[in-house]
C-alpha cells in the first residue's frame, strides 16, 4: 500500500495507491511549519472518515518546497515505519535520466510528470501543467525530460495584478462571454483567460517548430479543463498525472531493488 505525496508551492496532495488504483486522495495547504504529528492526525482523521482501513507500507514524495520534506520524512518513518523515496534525491532512480545542461536541477514535479506522461502516452510530448507556475515539459521519444518553459501561474498573475494596481479588484478565473470587456472585472477576466490561451498556444507552437517532430500536448492541473474551452489547446487532459508519475517511479525503484 503506497502513500504518494505531491507537495507544490500552494497545495500538498496525499494519495493512497493499492497497486491497481487510487483508493483516496486528500489535499491540504502547503505549510512548512506543519509537523509530522499534525500531518498524521489530519491524514488519519480523513482516512477514518472515508472508512479506509489500510496499512501503509511504502511512501514516495515529490516536493517543490524543500523545507517541508524533513517533516514528511519523519511522518513516513514515525507513523508508517518506512523510509520514503524522495524524487530528485540520488537514491531515487528515474526511468530515464533528464538530458539538460550540466549542473541543472530539474524540479521534481517536472520529472514526475515526464515519467507519468511517457508511461501513458509514449514520447514526443509537451506536458502543460497549470500550477503556481505554468510549466511546459518536453518529453523525448525515449521518455527523457529534455527541457521546457516556465511561465508565471494564472493565479499568481491575478494576485500580482490585484496587489500592484490599487484600483483593480481580485477576480475569479473564468471564460468571459466576450473578448471585449465592458467593465473592469470582465476586462481582467478576458485578459487573463485569453492571454493564457494565447500563451499556451504560442509556446507550444514554438516548441513544436523547434523540436521539428509531431508532438502531442497533454494538459494537467486544475485549470487545464477551463482553458481548453477557449481553443483546442490539448490532445488530452490528465487530472491525476503527477500522482500517477509517483506510482511509476516507485514501481521502477522497487523493480530495480532500491526498496
Amino acid at each position: 500500500m503506497l502513500l504518494a505525496i505531491d507537495t507544490g508551492n500552494t497545495n500538498t496532495v496525499f494519495s493512497i495507491w493499492d497497486g491497481r488504483q487510487i483508493l483516496a486522495t486528500f489535499r491540504t495547504t502547503t505549510e512548512h511549519q506543519r509537523t509530522a504529528d499534525q500531518y498524521f492526525v489530519w491524514l488519519s482523521t480523513l482516512m477514518a472518515h472515508k472508512k479506509l482501513d489500510v496499512t501503509i507500507t511504502d511512501c514516495i514524495i515529490s516536493s517543490t518546497v524543500p523545507r517541508v520534506v524533513f517533516n514528511l520524512r519523519v511522518l513516513c518513518d514515525r507513523y508508517f515505519d518506512c523510509r520514503p523515496l524522495v524524487v530528485g534525491k540520488p537514491d531515487c532512480l528515474l526511468p530515464m535520466a533528464p538530458r539538460v545542461d550540466a549542473g541543472t536541477q530539474v524540479g521534481p514535479d517536472r520529472l514526475v510528470n515526464t515519467a507519468a506522461a511517457f508511461d501513458r502516452h509514449g514520447g514526443d510530448l509537451i506536458v502543460v501543467d497549470f500550477g503556481t507556475a505554468t510549466t511546459f515539459d518536453v518529453v523525448a521519444n525515449d521518455g527523457a525530460y529534455v527541457g521546457g518553459v516556465i511561465a508565471p501561474g494564472v493565479n499568481l498573475s491575478l494576485e500580482a495584478l490585484h496587489h500592484a494596481a490599487a484600483a483593480l479588484p481580485h477576480v475569479d478565473v473564468t471564460k468571459p462571454q466576450n473578448v471585449i470587456g465592458t467593465n473592469t472585472v470582465a476586462c481582467m477576466q478576458s485578459g487573463i483567460f485569453w492571454g493564457y490561451v494565447g500563451l499556451v498556444r504560442g509556446i507550444c507552437d514554438r516548441i513544436c517548430a523547434e523540436y521539428d517532430k509531431p508532438m502531442r500536448i497533454i494538459g494537467t492541473g486544475g485549470l487545464a479543463p477551463l482553458f481548453s474551452q477557449g481553443d483546442v489547446l490539448f490532445d488530452l487532459i490528465e487530472d491525476d498525472l503527477t500522482i500517477h508519475g509517483l506510482t511509476v517511479i516507485h514501481k521502477y525503484n522497487k523493480d530495480n531493488g532500491q526498496i
